[in-house]
């Protein structure tokens, strides 16, 4: 009698309680109705696609098929308690690959026998039954229980099995699981988030050839970098520990006062003009080469450069925006590889000269006038003609015979005054017709101006600066002082001077008239920077007591003299 039927049968008969003894019996036809499809299916395993190699007698079910099937959980055997107990044993071993599954083997059971073990002996005959030898990963015949869940005495669980088995099996299978739930799990060292790397990070730690090219190029990269730093960190240490590393911008052209003087008036280069003049310009260049980290003696109009750059300097502290300023430019005819030796020399001065001319061997006086020159300075006299020829107010610097001390706070120039401030008229009635004449024709026209002469713009742009520094009530203070140091008498022919310089609106700090007397002697009292005349005599006279001078071939003077 099936499962089945024991069921309907216990619902017709309610009420009624089977014995232990009825349903034993019942347990029994069906294991033997279970044996008789066994040796069913074993007669059928002769079939290629199937062969089931399961028999009472070697106790073994090695068939894929059935072993598929008990991976579904549908397995196949003699009776409901092994497939339960193979379902008990798959969920113990999750998921291990089953190869062969044993099953009880007894003396009394044949291919075709048709009566199976009890279920009562079963449960012992599968625990001393001894199993032929067997592959690796077959399973062990007695039932996997976990040591917490197996029970102390062995004939409690087999009653257990025999009176429920369905019950038996299940009661396993929850106790297999609450012990892998009552398990710890296994804890996973994890990376917390301030230490995750970045990819080129990780990458390092498993470089490969095109990566350890990379990053020798890095560190390459890098040591360039760390010497670039090293560079800039030690040339900002310099630049502090400088007192006054503050260099001002130099004014714009168009309302700067440009004086533009030659590397021979700035400086003393008499030995390379000496090389130039007897071995020629190779060897002139080879020479400035060789020594353009010696620095340059200073020159005739050194102090007179220092001196304006003094004149700027207060003139910013009162006018921190002023253009009107005086701006130096070095020209020179010397070539651009004599001009670092220039440089070192400017630089060591501390002169502010950022403009430089170097032409070459070629003469600058063309550039004069691009570069806007109010005055040329230089020690070449014909360069100075070319100069005075294309209207732009030019000297000759000699250098005084004798040292003598200079004032350092104050620009002091003095002016010759016919042919240098003024125009050669009175020079020409002079040289042609005698004193006496000359004297007649100044008192005949006192009130009439003269003409201007090639200094009279230089004179108005000391001026123009003088009367900033009288705005701000530094008439007294002034760092700028002019001189007229003239020959003329004057009771004779002086008020043509002064009535002239007081119509062009020109104010003379001091007027000497000498009247022919020698202007050396005066010179020495006054100490200017620089002494403008057009008369080689007293240029001369002024040299040999230490006057720093300026020749300004301009007049009749210089006529009668070629």
């Amino acid at each position: 009698m099936s499962q089945t039927s024991l069921k309907q049968k216990k619902k017709n008969e309610s009420g009624t309680k089977y014995s232990k003894d009825n349903l034993e019996t019942e347990r029994r036809r069906d294991s033997e109705k279970s044996g008789a499809r066994l040796s069913t299916q074993m007669r059928r395993a002769d079939k290629p696609n199937h062969s089931l190699r399961c028999c009472a007698m070697r106790g073994h079910l090695s068939c894929r098929h059935c072993l598929s099937a008990a991976e579904g959980t549908v397995l196949l055997g003699p009776c409901r308690t092994i497939r339960i107990y193979i379902h008990m044993c798959l969920l113990w071993e999750q998921g291990r690959q089953i190869t062969m599954i044993r099953l009880p083997n007894s003396s009394t059971t044949s291919r075709t026998s048709s009566t199976s073990l009890s279920q009562q002996e079963l449960p012992q005959q599968l625990s001393a039954q001894p199993s032929p030898p067997t592959p690796p990963m077959s399973l062990d015949p007695s039932p996997p229980t976990p040591p917490e869940t197996q029970p102390k005495n062995g004939s409690r669980r087999s009653s257990k099995m025999h009176e429920n088995p369905e019950a038996w099996a299940h009661g396993i299978v929850r106790d297999v699981r609450d012990s892998w739930d009552t398990q710890q799990p296994r804890e996973y060292q994890r990376t917390p988030p301030t230490e995750w790397k970045s990819y080129a990070q990780r990458r390092a730690l498993y470089p490969t050839q095109e990566d350890r090219d990379c990053v020798t190029d890095m560190l390459r990269k890098r040591e360039e970098e760390d010497d670039d730093e090293a560079y800039w960190s030690s040339v900002k240490m310099l630049y502090e520990k400088t007192p006054s590393c503050s260099r001002p911008r130099p004014p714009k052209p168009k309302h700067a006062i440009t004086i533009a003087v030659s590397s021979r008036a700035l400086f003393n280069m008499v030995d390379g003009r000496k090389i130039y003049e007897e071995e020629g310009l190779e060897k002139y260049m080879e020479y400035q080469l060789t020594n353009e980290n010696v620095i340059l003696t200073p020159g005739p109009a050194f102090r007179f450069v220092k001196a304006l750059q003094h004149v700027n300097c207060r003139l910013r502290e009162l006018y921190p925006d002023e253009q009107d300023l005086f701006d130096i430019v070095l020209m020179t005819n010397n070539h651009a590889q004599v001009g670092v030796r220039l440089i070192n020399s400017v630089n060591h001065y501390g002169l502010l000269i950022d403009r430089f001319c170097l032409t070459g061997g070629k003469s600058p006086i063309g550039y004069l006038k691009a570069y806007l020159t109010n005055l040329y300075l230089s020690a070449d006299s014909e360069k100075v003609q070319e100069a005075i020829q294309e209207g732009i107010a030019s000297a000759t610097m000699f250098d005084g015979a004798k040292d003598i001390a200079y004032c350092d706070t104050q620009l002091r120039v003095a002016f010759d005054g016919d042919a240098v401030l003024f125009s050669d008229e009175s020079d020409h009635i002079a040289k042609e017709h005698g004193l006496d004449k000359f004297f007649q024709h100044e008192a005949l026209f006192e009130n009439k101006p003269l003409a201007q002469g090639p200094l009279k713009g230089f004179l108005e742009d000391l001026g123009r600066l003088q009367k900033k520094f009288y705005a701000k009530d530094e008439r007294l203070l002034c760092p700028i002082r002019t001189y007229l140091v003239t020959a003329r008498s004057a009771a004779s022919s002086g008020a043509r001077v002064l009535k002239t310089l007081r119509r062009w609106g020109l104010e003379i700090d001091e007027a000497l008239f000498l009247a022919g007397a020698p202007k050396g002697p005066i010179l020495v009292k006054i100490r200017p920077h620089i002494f403008f005349d057009d008369q080689m005599f007293h240029i001369q006279g002024a040299q040999k007591f230490g006057t720093v001078t300026a020749h300004v071939p301009y007049g009749i003077s210089q006529k009668m003299n070629t």
